[in-house]
């Protein structure tokens, strides 16, 4: 057995989790985050006990975290939970639960979860896709995580898609994630004219009954979304696509979305699997338990 570790900006969630992937307990705690880091680490290490109360022994563990850990210093970094950013957490968490453990960003645990027992199990090479408040990928080759020599592969949501666009957090403008995210979406229909008190879902819904202006930004919103993924199967060029996040519940995505990548990507046809994720919001959690494979 292996415990999962999803630590998001508002709950921390854990599980564990058996080596067939059934999930024997589960529970959520509200992340500390206005008490800062050490209060964070120490909801960590309560959940930890708690899980392995249940378990009756020690258990391997694997965190997904926003952000990743710098190959350099080691150091957590691009967290949008400000407060873990440039510390050391694995090294911290390590010593807090006194055993090794693993650690990777969210978007390549869910890649990952996806990949070895969700949407992508029967596919080779898999590309993890988070559209959700941000946007972020993950790569998995034959069930193995891929992170990178810099610890950044999967980053999509930081290419820039146009030169003109929104400004990013990152510092650039016009990333996918400012084009692609829900807050991307509701931004551009608020920019278009329409209305300013607006979710993502409202922006889909008003397209499909009737608002001009909703049905104009959708589109444009699907032909981004081809022209970005085009640049990942050009490069990658994955056997599957799993979309995850608030965003991969767009069902236009899947038609649409799936013929807008046909008419960029470099070929005159398009094989890639373009994948509903079978997880849902567990595949964080879960793929954090699989850092740790079924034979270690």
């Amino acid at each position: 057995m292996r415990i999962g570790i999803d630590l998001g900006g508002t709950k921390t969630e854990g599980i564990l989790m058996n080596a067939d992937g059934d999930i024997l307990q589960r529970f959520r705690r509200p992340t500390p985050a206005s008490e800062g880091y050490d209060a964070i680490l120490g909801n960590i290490a309560t959940l930890v006990k708690e899980l392995e109360t249940g378990a009756k022994r020690t258990c391997q563990v694997g965190v997904a975290t926003p952000g990743a850990l710098s190959p350099h210093s080691g150091l957590l970094r691009n967290s949008n939970t400000v407060c873990l950013n440039q510390k050391p957490v694995k090294q911290d968490l390590e010593t807090l639960l006194a055993r090794p453990i693993r650690i990777a960003n969210d978007a390549n645990c869910f890649a990952l979860s996806e990949a070895i027992d969700g949407a992508g199990k029967d596919y080779p090479v898999v590309f993890g896709v988070i559209m959700g408040t941000g946007v972020g990928g993950g790569i998995v080759f034959n069930r193995v995580l891929h992170e990178g020599r810099q610890r950044i592969a999967g980053e999509w949501g930081h290419n820039v898609l146009d030169h003109n666009g929104a400004d990013c957090y990152c510092g650039r403008r016009g990333c996918v994630e400012t084009l692609l995210s829900g807050p991307g979406l509701v931004t551009a229909y608020r920019r278009a004219g329409g209305s300013k008190a607006v979710t993502a879902q409202e922006v889909i819904t008003s397209a499909n009954t009737g608002d001009a202006i909703a049905r104009e930004v959708v589109g444009t919103y699907i032909e981004w979304f081809g022209k970005a993924m085009a640049v990942v199967v050009n490069i990658l060029d994955p056997d599957a696509v799993v979309l995850g996040g608030g965003m991969s519940n767009f069902d236009l995505l899947y038609s649409e979305g799936r013929k807008a990548l046909a008419r960029h990507v470099f070929n005159d046809t398009l094989d890639t699997h373009l994948l509903r994720n079978a997880h849902g919001d567990s595949g964080g959690v879960r793929g954090a338990a699989w850092l740790w494979p079924a034979d270690e």
